[in-house]
């Protein structure tokens, strides 16, 4: 079953240097029925206005990962740890025993917009680490990429992270096709970053999502420009704190 989560139902974030667009509860935008599915917490498309950006903060037992779509991402934290992410970047972190970081749109006259989400880690108090690495076109082009996955249980080419969850992206257009199978009892997400595609047989277009119980199998197909991120996770509702 998917349960479709349309792009115009999402919250709606306004800042001078910011516009976002929230799937889940965050900031300003407060919905009971939106505050996260199995261990995705937060899933934000963010877009930053030249020399704007997010102060230092802090993170803990959080997986965070930020996936670069325009412009180049600044990241700095309290691991020492810098660098500027170009599009198709993914940006990860542990945030473990607790680290700060900020991010910023380095350009003066570029626009930056990124994703960033955060997903509940599967222990507390770890060493906080990083890791980046690109995925470009050739790795995503009419097939799924698994750019992240559980620890201990990735395959080559993807990050490991602290949490129960498999991640893919993909680009689709036209007879392009792809399926990810789904072992029994498993949960998945599924986000439409740009253009439009079929899921299952159902349309998607441009910033919709779908939580995804009971199914085997996922179907991805009749794409027009269609950049997608997929999530295999815990068959569980909301995140536990």
């Amino acid at each position: 079953m998917l349960e479709m989560r349309k792009s115009g139902d999402r919250g709606v974030g306004k800042l001078d240097w910011l516009s976002a667009r929230f799937t889940f509860s965050f900031g300003p935008y407060k919905d009971p029925n939106q505050i996260g599915f199995s261990d995705l917490q937060l899933l934000n498309d963010d877009r930053v206005e030249p020399a704007g950006g997010f102060a230092t903060h802090e993170h803990k037992d959080t997986e965070v990962f930020s996936y670069v779509l325009q412009g180049a991402l600044e990241h700095k934290d309290s691991m020492d740890k810098g660098s500027v992410v170009p599009p198709g970047d993914v940006l990860m972190m542990s945030a473990g025993t607790g680290i700060t970081h900020s991010e910023f749109n380095p350009s003066k006259t570029d626009k930056l917009r990124f994703l960033q989400i955060w997903m509940s880690a599967d222990r507390k108090n770890a060493m906080p680490r990083y890791n980046q690495k690109h995925y470009g076109e050739k790795a995503k082009r009419g097939k799924l990429c698994q750019i992240l996955g559980p620890e201990g249980r990735t395959p080559n080419g993807a990050m490991p992270w602290y949490v129960d969850c498999s991640v893919y992206c993909g680009l689709f257009d036209g007879a392009e096709q792809a399926e990810l199978a789904l072992a029994p009892n498993r949960y998945a997400y599924v986000h439409v970053i740009n253009g439009r595609l079929k899921v299952n047989g159902t349309q998607f277009e441009d910033g919709d999502g779908a939580r995804v119980r009971n199914e085997r199998k996922l179907t991805f197909s009749n794409g027009k420009k269609a950049e997608i991120l997929v999530f295999d996770l815990r068959p569980q509702e909301v995140p536990q704190k």
